[in-house]
C-alpha cells in the first residue's frame, strides 16, 4: 500500500515508527496508531488516495493541527491519516463579496492577520486560534470567545469543495451570500468530524472589525452568582461580544503564572466584552454594568487596549497553564465542555461543584458562559489510578448533567471518540438517522471510524 500512494504524493508518504507516533494522539487522552501518514498538497492528490482507500477499504482519518480535544483526528482502528496541512494556502481574500476562499490548512490566526490589513475578520475564535486549522474548525463547527454575538464557524460558511469516500470531488454551495438551492449540503458537512468527506477548500464570509472593545471584568462572591448575572444581562436584551467565566481556582492558576495579571486575587470573575462603535461599546458596557451591580462585588474597566489583551491573551492559556497548582507533581486535565439553555447556567455550575466535592477533584469553571458553553477542567494526579477512575465518573456525571438539562456534551469540542457513548442519550432516534446519512455517503465505512458513535 505504501508503494502505490508513493504514486500519488511521492515521497510525503511515511510509514516510520516515529512518524506514526507522532500522530497517534491529538490534544486528547485518546490514542490509536496509524498504519502510515500521507500528506497531499491538492485535491487531485486527495481524490486519488481516497479512491484507492476505497477500493481497499482501508480506513483514512483526516488531520489538521492536532488540536482536537475529543480523539476525533486519532487513527483509532488503524489505517492512513490524512494530514491536511500542508494545503494551507489562502486562494483569494475577496472585500467586495465579503468572503475569502482559503484551502483546510490555514491557521485561523494566520487568516485573520492576513485580513486585518483590509479592516476585516473571520468572527470564530477558539482559545487555539495560533494553531488550529479551518478545516479543523469547520470539521468541529468551533466557536470560542465571541461566539456570543457572532455565531459560530456553520455561520461562516458559505461554500466547500469535499472529497468524497469514493474520491468524488464535489462543491456544497456557491459564492452568493445565501441560498435556498436544494439539501444544504454546506451545513451537514460542517460538524461532522471528516466521517462523510475531506475537505479541500473553503469559501468564508468574513465581517468587518469593530472599531473599538472594552472589557468589564466582574467579580462575584461565587461562581452561582456570576451565572445568574449572565442570565439577566442577556434577559435585559444586551449582547456582549464575549462573555467568560472564570471562577477561584481558574484566577489562581493564572495568577501563578503572571501575578501581574489585571485580576483579582480570589472570587469569580465574568468578562464581559463589548465591541462596534465606539459609543455603542461604551453604552452596552454602562448596562451591564448597572444589571449586575447589586450582585457583583466589584466591577473594574480593563485600562488600556494592551491590558485587555493580555487578560485574553491569558484567558487562551488556562488549560495549559492547569500544572502550576502543583507543579510538584504530574497532573492532566481532562476538558469537558458541557452546554445548557441559558436558564439553567447556575444550576449546571451548582452541579459541577457537587460532583468535584464528591469524588474529591479539583474542578476549573471557565469558558464561553454567555452562550451556555462551561468548559469543566477536572485535574488529578496521572500517577494514580484511584484517581484515574474517580475523575473519569466524575466525568461522566457532568455529561449526564448536561443532558437532564437539556444541553449537551460538546458545545464546540466535538465529539469524536471521548463522548461518543453519550450520543444515543442525547439525540436518541436522530441517531439512526446519521448513521443512515453515513451508509449513504460512506457505504465501506473508511472515513474516520469509530468517531460520534456512527
Amino acid at each position: 500500500m505504501p508503494q502505490e500512494l508513493r504514486k500519488i504524493v511521492g515521497n510525503r508518504v511515511s510509514n516510520s515508527l516515529p512518524e506514526r507516533c507522532c500522530y497517534s494522539q491529538d490534544a486528547s487522552c485518546v490514542q490509536g496508531f496509524p498504519d502510515c501518514v500521507v500528506r497531499p498538497l491538492s485535491v487531485d492528490e486527495v481524490s486519488s488516495i481516497l479512491r484507492l482507500c476505497h477500493l481497499h477499504g482501508i480506513s483514512v482519518t483526516p488531520r489538521g493541527a492536532g488540536t482536537g480535544l475529543a480523539g476525533g483526528a486519532v487513527p483509532v482502528e488503524g489505517g492512513i491519516v490524512l494530514d491536511m496541512s500542508g494545503m494551507n494556502r489562502i486562494l483569494e481574500i475577496d472585500i467586495q463579496n465579503l468572503q475569502v476562499i482559503v484551502e483546510p490548512g490555514v491557521v485561523a490566526e494566520k487568516l485573520n492577520l492576513a485580513l486585518k490589513s483590509h479592516g476585516f475578520f473571520f468572527p470564530p475564535d477558539p482559545g487555539s486560534s495560533g494553531m488550529c486549522t479551518i478545516g479543523g474548525m469547520i470539521c468541529n463547527n468551533s466557536s470560542g470567545m465571541r461566539s456570543v454575538k457572532y455565531g459560530t464557524t456553520r455561520n461562516y460558511i458559505l461554500d466547500l469543495e469535499v472529497v468524497l469516500a469514493d474520491g468524488r470531488i464535489i462543491r456544497t454551495g456557491s459564492r452568493t451570500l445565501k441560498s435556498s438551492a436544494g439539501y444544504d449540503l454546506t451545513r451537514l458537512m460542517v460538524g461532522s468530524e471528516g466521517t462523510l468527506g475531506v475537505i479541500t477548500r473553503a469559501g468564508l464570509k468574513i465581517a468587518p472589525l469593530p472599531r473599538a472593545r472594552r472589557l468589564l471584568i466582574a467579580l462575584f462572591e461565587d461562581a452561582g452568582q456570576a451565572g445568574s448575572a449572565v442570565t439577566k444581562v442577556f434577559a435585559s436584551g444586551i449582547t456582549p461580544s464575549a462573555c467568560e467565566i472564570l471562577d477561584r481556582t481558574t484566577l489562581q492558576v493564572l495568577k501563578r503564572c503572571d501575578a501581574g495579571l489585571a485580576l483579582p486575587d480570589a472570587g469569580d470573575v465574568i468578562l464581559f466584552e463589548a465591541d462596534g462603535s465606539e459609543a455603542s461599546a461604551q453604552e452596552s458596557i454602562r448596562q451591564i454594568e448597572g444589571v449586575c451591580r447589586p450582585l457583583a462585588l466589584q466591577m473594574s474597566m480593563a485600562s488600556s487596549q494592551e491590558e485587555m489583551d493580555s487578560i485574553w491573551a491569558a484567558r487562551r492559556l488556562v488549560g495549559a497553564a492547569v500544572s502550576r497548582l502543583d507543579p510538584s507533581r504530574s497532573r492532566v486535565y481532562m476538558g469537558e465542555d458541557v452546554g445548557v439553555p441559558l436558564r439553567q447556567i447556575p444550576e449546571l455550575i451548582k452541579r459541577v461543584e457537587e460532583i468535584s466535592q464528591k469524588f474529591g477533584i479539583p474542578a476549573m469553571k471557565y469558558g464561553h458562559i454567555g452562550d451556555g458553553n462551561l468548559h469543566v477542567a477536572l485535574f488529578i494526579d496521572v500517577m494514580d489510578q484511584e484517581q484515574w477512575e474517580r475523575l473519569r465518573e466524575a466525568a461522566d456525571k457532568i455529561h449526564k448533567a448536561a443532558i437532564e438539562l437539556g444541553g449537551t456534551v460538546s458545545s464546540e469540542h466535538g465529539i469524536g471518540l471521548a463522548r461518543a457513548q453519550y450520543m444515543e442519550e442525547q439525540l436518541g432516534p436522530a441517531l439512526a438517522v446519521m448513521r443512515a446519512i453515513k451508509k449513504a455517503l460512506d457505504p465501506k465505512g473508511i472515513l474516520n471510524p469509530g468517531k460520534m458513535a456512527l
